[in-house]
């Protein structure tokens, strides 16, 4: 089926937009392919390092240029959950080369850090410039031109779209991405909540609290719950950078292995030494973009994406705004509940028919286009699948159903969860917001009240603590945008406000900071652009001024005369706190280099 109206629309007005840059990067990609990866164009000396290490037969093959090698990238640590599974990779994707007539070497680490031991703690200020550090230390894994293409070895939250970030910066190289699955289900994810704000209102104590998170997040895998992790594997399976049906299969599984060694052989396939050449920047193109959009709405995924659909699509030379995801929002439904928009954890998720029916229902209505390019071949119909082993123990794939497994899970498109993809910008006299109101009751949709502000989130856990909130209000955090200190999530006022809320108070959030990938139900106009720290109005906020946050109309006010408002000068606040420990010293450049969120929030701008 053609793509629907607005998303044709909408495409085409990224093409036009995008079309001096994209060009541009698109005429280096092919002055790149011509030029290389061609190791017998090394000196003997360069080669001689870059094989040092390998076999007698190895070493022949490639210093005659004609067998294909494959650089691995990889983000594994054993602190991750999600990553650890990834030990015992790199064996796997040599041996599977080597079936294929190739060879397999590790070009490269980059680091991953968890968000999830890092909030609330200094080192959240790390975790986004995270992003362009991981795409930075994969572009000198892969600067040797080694290789003839690459699979790339990341899960979680910012390692992904770094990742994505450095495939497409060497985009001549075919890229693979390979994922290594979700974390068996453990403690409900809505049982894990009810806990912390428990814990919040002093109810239960810290015992209480470790064991119920420990029994949450208990094993190797990703996180269960739909944050900026899944959605990850969301993106890359709908835009084409996994092997259809790769995503949600769990960790240490004979499917996983056989996928992996699959992915790895595809990788080799599409080559410049082969017939099937699928350079990941000529792969990826607007409709591919729009794609990935379309199923962050879909699923009701990560806000974080705001930041990092837009810092991936510009490595490609594609110009994504946030207006564009805010109109794709309008017209893409809502197919997909999963916590925190619903009880559901990704394992049910992908029980229930996962990306192959998500896919499917897309399709039908033409919400993602078909006519795209994938590591897989032409076309996103092919995703449509459910991966299974077959007798021998190799993938196969049969047509996914057309009815859910679970439709409290996944909604077919003709029945959503909800017309739009509840993911909307905000304008107004504070500027530019976002806001997901996927998991926001539609009567908490509109807050009009005063504003409390603060300028940490401390400060706002305190303050409920001292039981000084107990009213209708809209917190105001500033000074946390990525010039102030490095765009922190501030995971932490998730608790306390949703206690607040629970109590029938009318709350909201205003911030120039980030709010985790699964931020739930309180109403929370997040990134404003410009921050307090580049001179925005959110500096000039006072105590008591009224602020209307209109999720329907798409508009956040402070309601004060513009004049007065006009003439007030923005609080300077000394950030010099932020500026040591934990490595937080050696991000200086970043903070003071970093682009406005809006575009993407990157040092690389």
């Amino acid at each position: 089926m053609a793509a629907h109206s607005s998303i044709e629309a909408i495409t085409a007005r990224i093409v036009e937009r995008s079309k001096p840059h994209r060009e541009a990067y698109l005429d280096r990609l092919r002055r790149a392919a011509t030029r290389g990866p061609h190791r017998s164009t090394l000196s003997c000396g360069n080669l001689a390092h870059g094989f040092a290490v390998c076999s007698p037969t190895e070493k022949d093959a490639l210093a005659g240029d004609v067998v294909p090698n494959l650089g691995i990238i990889t983000a594994y640590n054993d602190m991750l959950s999600a990553h650890q599974p990834y030990e015992t990779f790199p064996p796997i994707i040599r041996e599977a080369a080597r079936e294929a007539g190739g060879i397999a070497q590790v070009a490269g680490g980059v680091p991953a850090m968890c968000d999830g031991v890092t909030q609330g703690q200094p080192g959240m200020e790390l975790s986004l410039f995270s992003r362009d550090a991981i795409a930075m230390a994969a572009g000198i894994g892969l600067s040797h031109n080694m290789f003839d293409a690459a699979v790339f070895l990341g899960i979680c939250d910012k390692i992904v779209p770094g990742l994505v970030i450095a495939a497409l910066s060497f985009g001549h190289l075919p890229s693979v991405f390979i994922p290594a699955g979700p974390m068996t289900t453990g403690l409900p994810n809505d049982e894990k909540s009810r806990i912390r704000q428990l814990y919040a209102e002093g109810k239960v104590g810290r015992t209480e609290l470790l064991e119920a998170e420990s029994k949450s997040y208990h094993g190797p895998g990703t996180c269960t719950f739909y944050g900026t992790a899944n959605s990850n594997q969301m993106l890359m399976e709908i835009m084409g950078f996994h092997m259809p049906g790769a995503s949600f299969v769990n960790p240490g599984t004979p499917l996983r292995e056989a996928l992996t060694r699959e992915a790895t052989k595809r990788a080799l396939a599409i080559t410049a030494l082969g017939n099937e050449f699928t350079p990941a920047g000529e792969m990826i193109d607007e409709r591919s973009v729009v794609n990935g959009v379309v199923g962050l709405h879909a699923t009701g995924g990560s806000t974080n994406h705001t930041l990092h659909l837009v810092a991936m699509a510009r490595a490609a030379g594609i110009q994504l705004t946030w207006q564009d995801i805010s109109e794709l929002s309008d017209v893409v439904p809502l197919l997909a509940r999963v916590y925190p928009n619903g009880l559901a954890d990704v394992n049910h998720f992908h029980a229930a028919g996962g990306m192959g029916f998500l896919i499917k229902q897309l399709l039908k209505t033409g919400m993602v286009h078909d006519d795209v390019r994938t590591v897989f071949g032409h076309g996103l119909e092919a995703y449509t699948v459910e991966a299974k082993l077959d007798g021998n123990g190799q993938v196969t794939r049969e047509a996914i159903p057309d009815q859910s497994g679970d439709l409290k899970v996944l909604a077919p498109i003709e029945t959503p969860f909800q017309s739009n993809g509840g993911l909307k910008m905000l304008k107004g006299n504070l500027g530019k917001a976002v806001i997901k109101i996927s998991a926001v009751k539609p009567e908490r949709h509109i807050v009009e009240a005063p504003a409390i502000v603060f300028h940490d989130q401390q400060g706002l856990q305190e303050a409920f603590k001292r039981g000084e909130l107990n009213k209708d209000f809209i917190a105001v955090v500033r000074f946390q945008g990525p010039k102030a200190n490095g765009m922190p999530e501030l995971h932490r006022l998730t608790p306390p406000l949703g206690v607040l809320q629970d109590r029938g108070f009318k709350v909201a959030l205003v911030t120039d900071g980030r709010m985790s990938g699964a931020s739930g139900k309180v109403p929370a106009a997040i990134h404003i652009t410009p921050e307090a720290s580049d001179g925005g109005p959110i500096a000039k906020i006072r105590d008591g001024d009224m602020i209307r946050l209109d999720a329907v109309a798409g508009t956040l006010e402070v309601l004060v005369d513009a004049a007065e408002f006009a003439a007030r000068t923005g609080v300077v606040v000394d950030l010099s706190e932020n500026e040591f420990g934990m490595g937080r010293e050696l991000f200086a450049p970043f903070r003071r280099h970093v682009g406005t969120a809006d575009m993407g929030a990157s040092v690389f701008a």
